[in-house]
């Protein structure tokens, strides 16, 4: 039995995420709508043991910080939205902000979707250890972000962490969240932006390749794994782009915090009232 291959009761196989990566153009991938989640959904099944560590070296630190305040801004704005008792982490990786919103108020449900499996085996373990006191509350799922399985106008708050640069089509994806949210309801995303200044985006996204290439290469001898983040940023918008997209899907936008000169960005907005 080849190393990395699955073999069934029929002797046909299924490639591992790491034997499939390999086989495609990263590039050509990013380029076609058609094709990128196909390249998105298996390089994150291979980062998912290894995610939150890198995220926190990644960043130096600093997205924890970003997150805490994102769920400060989800606090806040949902005050008015007394009681919230359903709400939905998109891109939830190992379910660090599902977790957080969970305890934010009493009695919510909270579904914590991603595309890839093995993030979603990661947040069950988070449950079932560390945090098995909100088992029972937080609903891990594998799902599309373009094709949410929620009702119309069934959700509280939607938050989204470095995922929309991820999907296929953004505006499917915004549309979407403002399809599954109750109006009012709250909407707080978190993301790398493509940064406005031409100079900065040079800097920051050559910081982002190197650095990318080095880590891929040291955990996973595949520099594309995390040399992916930079060429995503690339073919992705600046976060005023989001804003006027979050406006004509719908969304009021309350504020948008700036990290890192727009190369990350916090946008905070409300479901309009139709």
């Amino acid at each position: 039995m080849g190393r990395g291959v699955t073999f069934d009761a029929m002797t046909e196989y299924t490639p591992t995420p790491e034997r499939l990566l390999r086989t495609l153009d990263v590039d050509a991938h990013l380029a076609d709508p058609a094709l990128k989640q196909a390249f998105v959904t298996p390089m994150f099944d291979i980062i998912a043991p290894r995610y939150d560590r890198f995220t926190r070296w990644f960043s130096f630190g600093m997205d924890a910080q970003w997150k805490r305040e994102a769920i400060d801004a989800v606090r806040e704005s949902a005050r008015r939205l007394r009681p919230v008792q359903q709400a939905l982490d998109l891109a939830t990786g190992t379910g660090d902000l599902a977790v957080a919103l969970a305890r934010l108020w009493p009695g919510v449900r909270v579904q914590a979707l991603d595309a890839s499996p093995r993030m979603i085996e990661q947040a069950e373990r988070r449950l079932a250890t560390r945090d098995a006191d909100l088992a029972d509350v937080v609903a891990p799922m594998v799902g599309d972000m373009m094709a949410l399985p929620q009702a119309d106008a069934s959700v509280d708050v939607v938050t989204a962490s470095y995922a929309v640069r991820n999907v296929p089509d953004a505006r499917v994806a915004v549309r979407e969240m403002a399809r599954v949210l109750r109006p009012g309801g709250v909407l707080v995303t978190l993301d790398f932006y493509r940064p406005s200044f031409a100079p900065w985006r040079m800097a920051f996204l050559t910081y982002l390749q190197l650095a990318g290439d080095m880590v891929g290469y040291l955990w996973h001898r595949d520099p594309v794994v995390y040399g992916y983040i930079a060429r995503s940023i690339q073919q992705f918008m600046s976060d005023d782009a989001f804003s006027e997209l979050l406006r004509a899907e719908g969304f009021d936008v309350v504020s948008v915090k700036r990290y890192l000169f727009g190369g990350v960005a916090r946008h905070t907005a409300r479901r309009g009232v139709v």
